[in-house]
């Protein structure tokens, strides 16, 4: 059994999102255009928000700090609002970005006033320890053209 069998995925492995349909899950939506984190949905079952991770660990964990973080935060009171984007210079090039949303698992470090971020080269969701050593993840829009060194870039922190 692989780990898209126990979780979100896209296709034949897809369990929860069958069994959570049949079991009158009012869908809010399903797969999104980002990467990692495709196979995720959201939506209400008996009037209780569900979320349905991905089943990739690195995805469900980028996804769960874009979207279940915020929301965490409204169950806890506080008004709701997305991670705040904060901004930094590329310290390397990066190529042209996919047609999806890419949060790219990155290092931010302070240098006088400014942040410096620089993202692995390898981004493979697969890859836990390049997780584990990120602080950041650098958000590139879907299409994005390839970027320089110097320029800024949105990221929001993960630690």
């Amino acid at each position: 059994m692989c780990s898209s069998d126990l979780g979100a995925s896209v296709g034949d492995h897809d369990l929860v999102h069958k069994v959570a349909v049949e079991r009158g899950m009012n869908l809010g939506f399903y797969k999104i255009a980002m990467q990692p984190g495709k196979p995720l949905m959201a939506g209400k079952m008996n009037g209780v928000p569900l979320v349905g991770l991905p089943g990739n660990p690195v995805s469900s964990m980028v996804c769960g700090h874009i979207f279940l973080r915020p929301m965490l935060d409204v169950m806890l009171g506080f008004p709701p609002s997305p991670l705040s984007r904060e901004t930094g210079k590329l310290t390397k090039d990066i190529r042209k970005n996919g047609s999806r949303e890419h949060y790219m698992r990155a290092i931010v470090k302070n240098s006088g006033s400014e942040n410096q971020i620089t993202p692995f080269d390898r981004q493979d969701s697969s890859l836990l320890t390049i997780f584990g050593q990120s602080n950041a993840l650098l958000v590139r829009p879907p299409n994005g053209e390839p970027l320089r060194k110097g320029v800024p870039v949105e990221f929001v922190r993960i630690s």
